[in-house]
């Protein structure tokens, strides 16, 4: 079931209040804003709410045997993925960026926030559909960039198969080719990249895929491999030499 508002504050935080207070929601229903006017994104950054654009979360219950609940924003990427592909002709491409990001080159296309509420894990995804945000310091794209804006209805119907596609595989068959898939996604391993928070001094190394439980393997100068499993990763601009 899609359930689509014509604005609220947050799709993530309506359905964080709806699980507090106790009320039943199935895995892969999906609530959906026109507009929201206090959307988030990591580390509490505003999430632009471009009428035309994709705002929408779900909730995922956790039951015994899952994969470990983090590693949704695994699943939740390859469904984004998946959904917009089909509108980026090629040679363009879009790219999965651990953890949460799907981007073409190095503009954000869209970007996924999962949030624990007790059993349950609410998962929201923004996608530049019609428009790309104006953000600081950053590149953005939308979907429109490569032709007429898909309708946000159907993209939300296809973005929720997707997910209920993907979601079903990792209950079934475990964490393993979750991340093969999702490594087949991404931007190549060696690819540069920096990884740490706003303010902080950058740790820089080449992309060399995932570990077993979903973090990002980041290979450094010196030829060791350190495991990253949170942190803010951009591509990293400087030439290679």
């Amino acid at each position: 079931m899609i359930e689509i508002v014509s604005e609220t504050g947050s799709t993530n935080a309506d359905l964080a209040a709806r699980l507090t207070r106790g009320e039943f929601a199935h895995d892969g229903d999906w609530l959906v804003a026109d507009r929201q006017s206090a959307g988030r994104g990591r580390q509490g950054r505003a999430w632009s709410d471009g009428r035309g654009n994709f705002m929408g979360s779900t909730v995922v219950r956790a039951l015994p045997g899952d994969p470990p609940l983090h590693t949704l924003a695994l699943v939740a990427g390859l469904a984004v993925h998946e959904a917009v592909s089909v509108y980026i002709p090629a040679p363009a491409r879009a790219l999965l960026k651990w953890p949460n990001d799907v981007t073409i080159g190095a503009a954000k296309l869209a970007g996924i926030l999962l949030e624990r509420v007790g059993d349950a894990v609410v998962i929201g995804v923004g996608v530049n559909v019609a428009a790309a945000p104006d953000v600081a310091g950053r590149e953005t794209v939308a979907l429109a960039s490569f032709g007429p804006a898909p309708d946000r209805d159907i993209f939300a119907r296809d973005l929720a198969a997707a997910f209920a596609m993907d979601l079903g595989r990792w209950r079934t068959y475990g964490l393993p080719p979750v991340i093969a898939r999702w490594q087949a996604a991404a931007h190549p391993v060696g690819t540069l990249l920096l990884v740490g928070e706003p303010g902080e001094v950058p740790l820089s190394g080449a992309f060399a895929g995932l570990g077993s439980d979903g973090a990002l393997l980041l290979r450094l100068p010196d030829g060791t491999t350190r495991t990253i499993h949170a942190g803010e990763v951009r591509l990293d601009p400087r030439p290679r030499h």
